[in-house]
């Protein structure tokens, strides 16, 4: 035997002849051991204090109220509403791209904020739910992909709702060319090392942008919800448990408990897509439906599939139970469905959500 091979065959020995743990077994230790600290209490102290955790440790940089220095880039006629490009000033003070559909008439108008998903694809982000101005064949891709064919913002203006969506950064013009899924590492790391964090960022400049709804002369500031595909999803519950001014949220196929996510083979453990949706310290203190149950008493519309190949049913229909509970005697302002197809929020879903969301409207 080679002195290599004794090095590598005792290398491999070490943790057995130690005593040791190995990695798999230090990691699945820690998983049987955590309990978030904050976990949803019945009592009327436990929402303050999570409240309170939620926003420092999830909204960083967070919104400092400094002006939109909104720039309208170009509009265009579409009947009955007005679409137009814009930029508006984001959480790190950089130029955020939007698309922002305007419906006719003086309002006040019911507004929604909608919020793209993730999808591994970085070329597009606002365009994956607003159609956009000029053709785009990634865009409509997306919308036949998981939209069958259908824009969101379309069916949302349709129904008499002002619709805005951003870019996240990493996503659309907020992106660069050739950026791909195994870049996500160096962007989350960039930002750490700057004081920052990617969801962090993601979560402060999606509460600007409702922040900009609501200060608009034909929107009804009392009347702004947020909805969301995917990450996106992920990104409108997050958004209506930190702001008290999102007036209701839909979240489409993208709710599950921590736990359920970090089974061996789950997504969350594989590529780099993860980092965009991690807020360091927070699972200490809340699991996913901790965090969305802030949002009670307001409504709360979640879509789901069992066929969805990305988020383990069971634990899915665990993280569901437990939010049913923050709702406790307001079961109409909390509402589930189950949808077959899988990881798609089709035109059945949009109608049903936008139908919702009227209502909620009042």
């Amino acid at each position: 035997m080679t002195p290599n091979r004794r090095a590598l065959l005792m290398a491999g020995l070490w943790p057995l002849l130690a005593g040791a743990d190995t990695l798999d077994a230090t990691l699945a230790g820690l998983q049987k051991r955590w309990r978030p600290r904050l976990a949803w209490r019945p009592d009327a102290g436990w929402r303050p204090e999570a409240l309170a955790t939620a926003r420092r440790l999830m909204l960083l940089p967070g919104d400092d109220g400094s002006a939109f220095a909104t720039e309208v880039l170009a509009e265009q006629d579409r009947g009955s509403h007005t679409a137009l490009q814009l930029t508006l000033r984001g959480a790190l003070g950089d130029r955020v791209p939007a698309l922002y559909l305007r419906p006719n008439g003086p309002g006040p108008h019911p507004a929604v904020l909608v919020l793209h998903d993730h999808g591994a694809r970085f070329d597009i982000g606002k365009e994956k739910l607003v159609r956009p101005l000029q053709p785009n064949p990634s865009a409509d891709a997306w919308a036949r992909r998981y939209f069958e064919g259908v824009f969101v913002g379309d069916t949302l203006v349709d129904a008499g709702f002002a619709v805005l969506a951003i870019d996240a950064l990493g996503w659309g013009e907020r992106s660069r060319p050739g950026f791909a899924k195994d870049d996500q590492q160096a962007l989350a790391n960039h930002l750490l090392q700057l004081g920052q964090g990617w969801a962090g960022v993601i979560a402060s400049d999606d509460l600007r942008s409702h922040h900009w709804l609501r200060e608009r002369p034909e929107i009804d500031a009392k009347r702004v919800a947020v909805l969301g595909f995917s990450m996106g999803a992920f990104r409108a519950w997050q958004l209506a448990a930190v702001c008290d001014d999102v007036s209701a949220c839909v979240a489409a196929h993208w709710m599950c408990t921590r736990d359920g996510l970090l089974r061996d083979g789950e997504h969350t453990l594989q590529g780099q897509s993860a980092f965009s949706m991690v807020h360091p310290g927070l699972a200490a203190e809340l699991d996913h439906p901790d965090v969305a149950a802030l949002i009670a008493p307001r409504p709360l519309l979640l879509f789901g599939s069992p066929d969805d190949k990305l988020f383990p049913w069971d634990a899915t229909q665990a993280a569901w139970t437990r939010l049913a509970r923050a709702w406790d005697g307001r079961p109409a302002a909390f509402k589930t469905q189950a949808t077959p197809g899988g990881h798609r929020f089709d035109l059945a879903q949009q109608r049903a959500a936008t139908a919702w969301l009227k209502q909620q409207a009042g």
